[in-house]
């Protein structure tokens, strides 16, 4: 059957109503979890042990993405960045919980609650944790004003802006959908194959993604390498041969070369406490 025979069914089968309501389960891995309003569905306060920093969060590479920083930052012997893990089990909802909601409104994996100065600050998304450290232990992240730090930014936000691509939508529908379109899966796996393209293009030249000192390695690669490098090693989805991650050499030599760094290989494997 031709795509354009394949779509013309697909369309015919649903056509948008004036007003969207819900009135059936989204459907996919998560339809018993997922609705369209926000905010805490049960009490539950989270624990919070004796570190100065409180992380929240679950293996995902979302989540992954700050194991790396914290395990570098201990890596470097930096002992104010001391910090306990616990466990968000998103597929049982506990994001919904009100402790949880508490410190991220949006509910979503990771948060952190920094108890080091005071009044605690409560932090979510990825990319501002991850800022926000870098920041407070002057390491990973250049902090004068110049090419280094705009490269490390601009990097940051390719990735905060390309992964719901790959996520949301290209691991949605490839993966977690309750039935496989060829239209979406296309769509995405597209964009995918075209990120990828853009990470090897670039690391052609470059070690890091910032440059091919050791001192360039920073929060872009970690922010990035939760990703596109898990996806590139065949971690994510079940999908390396469906998107021929090999072919990308550039994207596998970094993506190998950051997944034996010590601090790495304690993240991706971070024990991560029960909230209770």
């Amino acid at each position: 059957m031709s795509n354009e025979s394949t779509n013309s069914t697909q369309n015919d089968k649903y056509v948008p109503p004036k007003v969207w309501i819900q009135d059936k389960e989204s459907g996919g891995k998560f339809a018993s979890i997922n609705s369209p309003t926000s905010g805490a569905r049960y009490d539950k306060e989270l624990p919070v042990g004796d570190a100065p920093l409180q992380l929240y969060s679950l293996n995902t590479p979302n989540g992954v993405k700050v194991n790396i920083l914290l395990e570098e930052l201990a890596e470097l012997g930096i002992s104010d960045a001391a910090y306990d893990a616990y466990k968000i089990d998103i597929s049982q909802g506990e994001q919904f919980g009100s402790g949880f909601v508490a410190i991220n409104p949006n509910s979503k994996i990771p948060a952190l609650v920094d108890h080091s100065a005071g009044e605690p600050i409560a932090l979510f998304e990825s990319g501002a944790i991850l800022m926000y450290l870098a920041e407070k232990f002057d390491n990973f992240l250049p902090l004068a004003t110049g090419k280094a730090r705009a490269d490390c930014l601009s990097w940051i936000m390719w990735q905060m802006g390309s992964a719901p691509f790959l996520g949301g939508g290209f691991g949605h529908f490839y993966a977690y959908a309750p039935e496989p379109l060829e239209y979406p899966i296309n769509r995405y796996t597209m964009e995918t194959k075209r990120q990828l393209d853009v990470l090897d293009t670039h690391l052609k030249d470059h070690t890091y993604l910032c440059g091919n000192d050791e001192s360039d390695y920073n929060i872009a690669d970690m922010i990035v390498w939760s990703w596109y490098g898990q996806l590139a090693l065949g971690k994510l989805y079940d999908a390396a041969e469906f998107l021929q991650v090999e072919d990308y050499k550039h994207l596998q030599r970094w993506a190998k070369a950051i997944a034996e760094r010590p601090a790495v290989k304690r993240a991706v494997e971070l024990e991560l406490k029960p909230i209770g």
